[in-house]
């Protein structure tokens, strides 16, 4: 029947589409980024992290790094709740992304320290020793410039103050970069909801079982040692190679990490490993 109109079929056709798209794409710009979506706490970036902001764009690290957390449980369980509009209120444009060769970077803010985000972008394998992303140690000898930076924080109506393009004049686009990363989740309290609270009292189940050392040196290395160093001694981190603490608390430091000092929960690694990871640094203050 239809072959026989195949103007009218193409009128329909397009009617549908037409529909569709409106239904999809159109309509819930009337129910998404308004004003009800906005977060109060997330604040415009500031001068360097502007500048930093664009250094991400320029080196193409939104091609390998997503910035939005989907409503999936691992990636609930991973980063924290999923993202909501009204974190990415300054994004113009928005960095969200849907490929991972790395990880997604939408709540790195405050997950390391400034020390430990320099040594990663100089040489990541350092680091993370799977790494497979490239060095970026030349973005330290290149410099941030103010004037333009200015031109970008009026274009986008950020509020600066003069002083604050004053204290761009020096900083090297790593500088800038580090700041930018620092900012990315900060401004909500997604660690704080996310912390698991113990129940009960926690008792090691490897207690003077040298069987583990070796899983736990091989987790130790794996996660720990970049910061606190192959024997302990510290680096990035403190020095823990005469940690003083009952086995419940460094496991309780272990699974939700120490925010404010820069330190990640290692939550992921699941109950059996932390422990594993608690007997091994203890092994080391007993001998």
């Amino acid at each position: 029947m239809w072959e026989k109109k195949p103007v009218l079929f193409l009128l329909l056709a397009t009617l549908t589409i037409l529909v569709g798209t409106i239904i999809t794409m159109v309509l819930p710009f009337a129910w998404v980024n308004t004003e009800a979506d906005r977060i109060a706490s997330v604040k415009p970036y500031t001068a360097l992290q502007l500048a930093g902001r664009d250094v991400y764009i320029r080196e193409g690290c939104n091609n390998c790094h997503t910035q939005t957390v989907r409503p999936l449980v691992a990636e609930v369980l991973r980063y924290g709740d999923y993202s909501k509009s009204g974190e990415f209120v300054y994004d113009r444009p928005h960095l969200w992304g849907s490929r991972r060769t790395g990880p997604d970077l939408a709540r790195i803010g405050g997950k390391y320290p400034d020390a430990w985000h320099y040594q990663h972008m100089a040489a990541p394998t350092s680091m993370v020793p799977r790494s497979n992303m490239p060095a970026y140690a030349f973005l330290g000898l290149g410099l941030v410039d103010p004037a333009y930076t200015r031109k970008k924080m009026e274009v986008l109506d950020f509020p600066y103050q003069e002083a604050d393009i004053t204290a761009l004049q020096g900083k090297s686009e790593m500088d800038a970069l580090v700041a930018y990363l620092q900012k990315l989740g900060s401004d909500i309290p997604w660690r704080q909801a996310a912390q698991t609270i113990m129940v009960g009292e926690l008792q090691n189940p490897y207690q003077s079982d040298s069987s583990v050392l070796e899983a736990g040196g091989a987790l130790f290395a794996q996660h720990c040692a970049a910061c606190h160093g192959d024997d302990m001694t510290g680096g990035i981190a403190a020095d823990i190679h005469d940690l003083d603490l009952p086995d419940a608390d460094l496991y309780e430091i272990i699974f939700n990490g120490i925010p404010d000092a820069g330190m990640p929960g290692f939550a992921a690694l699941g109950p059996d490993r932390v422990w594993k990871l608690v007997t091994f640094v203890k092994y080391h203050k007993r001998h």
